[in-house]
């Protein structure tokens, strides 16, 4: 397939310029990474709070548990994930970076289906209510990690 190049294509092409090094580490400051073991941290915080909640409101064991298996249920498989993603293996090559990520959210999928198939056998009693409360609120932390910079993107002051 042949493409044709327009005027503003070649304009553009001109007027492309490389980043030197000190515009790159300004970037770099200005854009850090998101660490994804601070994001698993802030779900074992929101799972634990939502438990407590949930004994607040309910006043039942089997709620506390039910609450604490559905993040559970988020906190394992995205556990599992990052340390997936900080493995030595994945910092080889960028097609190992890619081959990883994929492999490890395939893991991460499964693992979270596979526990929540198991949950009516693993917690006696099981209020789906509560389960899934604590299921959805530690899953909308990879959510409220792009809103909150200041939790997630730490910015060491220099």
């Amino acid at each position: 397939m042949t493409r044709i190049h327009t005027e503003e294509q070649d304009e553009e092409q001109d007027t492309f310029k490389p980043l030197s090094a000190d515009q790159v580490a300004e970037l770099r400051k200005s854009q850090p990474l998101l660490s994804v073991w601070r994001v698993v941290g802030v779900q074992v915080l929101l799972g634990l709070l939502v438990a407590v909640l949930v004994w607040v409101l309910s006043g039942s064991v089997v709620a506390v548990y039910s609450a604490l298996y559905g993040a559970l249920a988020v906190i394992l498989p995205a556990a599992l994930f990052a340390r997936g993603l900080t493995s030595r293996v994945s910092a080889l090559n960028v097609g190992a970076a890619v081959f990883g990520f994929f492999l490890w959210e395939m893991v991460k999928i499964g693992l979270t289906v596979a526990m929540l198939f198991a949950a009516p056998r693993l917690v006696s009693d099981l209020s789906w209510p509560a389960m899934l409360a604590g299921l959805v609120v530690t899953m909308k932390v990879y959510w409220v990690a792009l809103g909150f910079r200041k939790v997630f993107y730490p910015v060491s002051p220099t």
